[in-house]
């Protein structure tokens, strides 16, 4: 078999078996970093309720403190560009990785509601900036691979949060103390991305619009060829581009308020309302999570069969009948199967909304990306302070309801994403 870097029937260089090995590497490097964040943040998850339970804290004001994680990182997003150039892909995903293990363990032994806020607000920053540099090298090492390989990526995200998880639930249920149990995350996951730099490619990363400038490959077009797309099939006036962009955005949103009612808040409910124990109580993120990998894995080919816009027509149906049957008649295994259905039906939609926004004509590139990416964080920040006031008010089922609300804005605005190609 040829190797993907060479073209027609010229031999290859006597160098180019290396190459292949590199990638390999380079993608188990990513790989880990994706699984250390997906694994880092899902281990406080169960403790939450020992957390607000321990602080004394009102629905609303526990919420107001998990809305910390996502205010920092909306800040810290727009500083994630500039430290890349600055510092490299690969450097800057394997320094926020330390710093948001550091913030985790300081929010799992937080005396107070004001260093819970603050722990998770510097967590949530070095979150952001994590986020945003392991998707940048990880696109790096797809555009070498030339073909799409980011979904396996985000697929062995959800195995490190449903790992972190389980993690958390096990130390919940063994009533080891919240430091140790952080402690032990941290430093493990902090060993594991300090082993992924030494796979990462090495060198500058490739400046946008010249991705050929740190490895060149022959016959792409700025890497995206990898995705089928060279040019944009049509244009669109200035205004319908930006009405087109913010319905990407409110829909990438909805699937982010999906995610963060599980993680925020499935466990809270199902010990405090459903009076479930802590281990038990941590399979509702876990079902969740576990369910939007699964989607994850067969997301590209049911993308391929049937469009975007069907997959995510889908997907919101589930949503609104998971949930909504899960809170309509209140049970334990109803709440874990409604949020594992709410973690199917959203599975394809954030990757979606990035990619048409990435296509969409018009915009110079990689701007509608950055802008669906950064936005939609307003869905993790806006969530946990509304779910929790409304808890309030009324009851934590009552607010709740936002996550079928979100279904049905996703079958609002799903005709904005491609329908199945011809």
């Amino acid at each position: 078999m040829s190797s993907p870097l060479t073209t027609g029937n010229a031999p290859a260089p006597a160098s180019t078996p290396a190459v292949p090995d590199t990638l390999r590497r380079a993608r188990l490097g990513v790989a880990l970093l994706f699984l250390t964040n997906g694994a880092l943040f899902a281990n406080l998850l169960p403790r939450y309720p020992a957390i607000k339970e321990g602080l004394a804290l009102s629905n609303a004001e526990f919420g107001l403190a998990v809305a910390a994680f996502p205010l920092g990182a909306l800040l810290a997003g727009l500083a994630a560009g500039v430290l890349i150039r600055r510092f490299r892909s690969a450097v800057v995903a394997v320094a926020g990785t330390l710093l948001t293990s550091l913030g985790l363990l300081a929010a799992g032994l937080a005396p107070s509601w004001a260093l819970l806020a603050a722990a998770l607000f510097l967590a949530g920053a070095m979150d952001a900036l994590t986020d945003v540099a392991q998707n940048s090298h990880a696109l790096r090492v797809q555009r070498l691979y030339r073909r799409s390989i980011l979904n396996s990526f985000h697929a062995i995200w959800s195995i490190g949060a449903v790992l972190g998880g389980l993690m958390g639930a096990a130390a919940a249920g063994l009533d080891l103390s919240r430091g140790v149990h952080m402690g032990i995350a941290a430093a493990l996951f902090a060993a594991v991305a300090l082993v992924a730099y030494r796979f990462l490619l090495p060198g500058s990363d490739a400046p946008q619009g010249n991705a050929g400038a740190a490895v060149e490959i022959p016959g792409t077009v700025e890497g995206q060829a990898a995705h089928g797309v060279l040019q944009p099939a049509r244009t669109l006036g200035s205004a319908t581009r930006w009405a087109v962009l913010a319905a990407l955005v409110l829909l990438a949103a909805s699937g982010a308020l999906v995610e963060d009612a599980g993680s925020s808040w499935s466990a809270v409910y199902l010990s405090t309302t459903l009076g479930a124990t802590a281990s038990v109580a941590a399979l509702g993120f876990v079902a969740l999570t576990g369910a939007q990998f699964a989607g994850r894995l067969v997301g590209d080919r049911l993308v391929d069969r049937f469009g975007q816009r069907a997959v995510a027509q889908a997907g919101g149906i589930l949503v609104v009948l998971g949930m909504g049957t899960a809170l309509l008649m209140p049970s334990i295994p109803a709440t874990i199967i409604g949020f594992g259905a709410a973690g199917l039906g959203v599975a394809t939609l954030v990757p979606a909304a990035m990619h048409a926004a990435d296509e969409l004509p018009g915009l110079k590139p990689g701007t509608g990306l950055t802008v669906v990416s950064w936005l939609m964080r307003l869905g993790f920040l806006l969530s946990p302070p509304i779910v929790g006031a409304v808890a309030d008010a009324t009851n934590l089922q009552t607010g709740l309801l936002v996550v079928p609300l979100a279904g049905v804005m996703v079958l609002l605005l799903s005709p904005v994403l491609a329908g199945r190609k011809r």
